[in-house]
């Protein structure tokens, strides 16, 4: 028991650990149990434990079953090109690692499909189970461990150029799980704008009541009631002058002198001395 308790805390631990490793593994473990509700919803559709099924449906199933294992093992990162630097090499070995883990994911998801779709043309669960059976290790294949990461830093570093794999995967991430996170947030921010609203309702009259008697009286702004206070005047004065109401400016703006610039006064240069030039004799 004691063993066994030590294997749980060790897994709970690299499980819900604050990495960009610990998110991945997070990514994967989310679609382990997936089959299960799904194979729940083919049993009712068949009406019950129906396990034949033709043979045509037993080998599509098991063929693509077959193809995405295979295609599992063997893809890899592509290698990173030469002259990286180490910053650059760990968010670039990142990404790929990423984008082949999510590519694992599709491929352990893709004969699960095919193989429903099987199992319901067919009137069975045998390609359904058939399906199962061999996309369930592509999922420990896409979970990041050990021999996983290693196969996957070698094959970016066979150009030589180094991959800070483990130092990229080592990065803190936060704690979340695909779709469950978000919807845990939308729900938590509902119930956050529905009790500020029932706030707001109950704090609503006594709003009004301030903003009635703050209200300025009638016939004040006149004609002016839709401009900003600085701007509105009362209609019994003159409008104010534009450099009071607007700040910064002068009452008497000051004329700028226009610069020319060293162009224009060569080009005046040469006209005058070709003007003065004398005239050849013929």
């Amino acid at each position: 028991m004691t063993g066994v308790r030590k294997l749980y805390t060790t897994l709970v631990e690299a499980v819900r650990r604050p990495t960009m490793l610990g998110q991945l593994r997070r990514q994967v473990l989310f679609f382990v149990p997936l089959p299960i509700p799904l194979f729940a919803v083919l049993v009712l559709a068949h009406g019950g434990l129906r396990w034949s099924a033709p043979g045509w449906t037993i080998l599509v199933a098991f063929s693509v079953a077959v193809a995405a294992l295979l295609l599992a093992f063997v893809v890899q990162p592509t290698p990173l090109p030469e002259g990286l630097s180490a910053e650059a090499s760990v968010r670039r070995s990142l990404h790929r690692f990423r984008q082949i883990t999510a590519l694992r994911i599709g491929l352990a998801l893709t004969p699960i499909a095919v193989g429903a779709g099987a199992s319901l043309a067919g009137g069975g669960l045998f390609p359904f189970l058939a399906a199962l059976l061999l996309a369930w290790p592509q999922l420990l294949l896409a979970l990041p461990g050990y021999f996983t990461v290693s196969r996957a830093r070698k094959a970016m570093e066979a150009w030589g150029t180094k991959a800070y794999l483990w130092a990229a995967l080592a990065q803190p991430s936060p704690v979340e799980w695909p779709v469950v996170t978000q919807l845990a947030r939308r729900i938590r921010a509902a119930r956050a704008a529905r009790s500020a609203g029932g706030t707001a309702g109950a704090g609503a009259s006594s709003t009004e009541a301030a903003a009635d008697s703050d209200r300025e009286p009638e016939g004040v702004l006149g004609d002016h009631a839709d401009l900003p206070e600085r701007w509105a005047v009362p209609a019994s004065e003159p409008p104010q002058r534009p450099e009071i109401l607007i700040p910064g400016m002068s009452a008497t703006p000051s004329a700028r002198a226009v610069q020319r610039g060293r162009n224009a006064a060569r080009r005046r240069s040469r006209r005058d001395a070709a003007r003065s030039r004398p005239k050849a004799k013929n």
